[in-house]
């Protein structure tokens, strides 16, 4: 059982788990992490699942998996009849009246839909995976001088699972440098296997770029794929200058990560999330919800 606080109630909610009975089997047993290591954190694996859901008779599950998860079909720009397949429901787009994007610069917001974790003044050397775990940023990017320039920051995990809103923002004005892309596994990021996997998101697949923000400096914005997501898809344009609330990018099927680093003094997470994080829960939030303030107003 994965409890989630809720800002709004300021009480704790139950995650529904896509597989979550099969999640536990893989993770938590001896014949299940078999499996696991054959064959579900492979490549082949995830690849399989994608040409599934990219298949137009993946069209028939939409609707089951959408009631079971309660999502909200009005939300979206297009009906449930009209799209094409599971992937293309899974990405699928928002009315821009779902998800507004707060224009004040002081104020930081969620870069997507997820569960959020916020750690501050970080040591690049022991990042926090979950209690007992720890990871290095120089591991994460794969880039030892890059790493230092963020120690002593500030590091935002946002969990994405399979009912999420799989697009992800810029949750500032600037530009969004190149992708850099590392090959890795595809472990799942439920936090059943956040216990069980020693430094998986340094064994995941990932992509990071450097945002040049116009209030928060130059922050390293992360994506990491998992369990079933056969691409990270960036849709943006390197070197061009966005607006708050612009898409950067999307996931096809699966669960997922977006991983936001801030260098030090540059932004102070609201109290609840720290506190929440603190006491080991994550916290539910929306694109383009305040998470935030940029320590100081800074100009252009």
């Amino acid at each position: 059982m994965i409890q989630i606080y809720n800002r709004k109630t300021k009480k704790y909610d139950i995650e529904q788990v896509a597989g979550g009975k099969l999640l536990d089997t893989l993770y938590t047993t001896g014949r299940g992490r078999l499996g696991l290591e054959l064959l579900v954190k492979r490549k082949l694996y995830s690849a399989l699942t994608g040409f599934f859901c990219d298949r137009k008779i993946s069209r028939k599950t939409i609707k089951g998996f959408a009631d079971k998860f309660s999502i909200d079909i009005n939300e979206c720009e297009n009906k449930l009849e009209d799209f094409n397949s599971f992937n293309d429901f899974f990405a699928r787009k928002m009315k821009p009246s779902a998800r507004k994007f707060d224009k004040v610069r002081e104020k930081l917001l969620s870069p997507g839909d997820g569960r959020l974790q916020a750690l501050e003044n970080i040591d690049k050397e022991k990042l926090l995976q979950i209690k007992g775990m720890t990871y290095s940023l120089s591991e994460l990017l794969q880039d030892e001088k890059l790493a230092e320039e963020y120690n002593g920051g500030t590091y935002l995990i946002l969990r994405l699972c399979p009912v999420d809103y799989h697009r992800f923002h810029f949750f500032d004005s600037g530009k969004c440098m190149e992708t850099h892309k590392i090959k890795g596994k595809y472990y799942s990021v439920n936090p059943v296997a956040l216990k069980k996997i020693p430094e998986l998101f340094c064994r995941n697949k990932r992509e990071y770029s450097i945002f040049k923000t116009d209030n928060f400096g130059e922050v390293l914005f992360i994506e990491v794929g998992a369990t079933s997501v056969g691409s990270i898809i960036q849709t943006y344009t390197p070197g061009e200058h966005v607006s708050r609330g612009d898409e950067k990018g999307f996931f096809k099927f699966g669960g997922s990560t977006v991983l936001l680093i801030f260098k030090k003094n540059m932004v102070k997470i609201d109290e609840d999330i720290i506190q929440q994080t603190g006491e080991g829960f994550e916290t539910r939030v929306l694109a383009g919800d305040i998470i935030g303030n940029c320590i100081e107003k800074r100009t252009k």
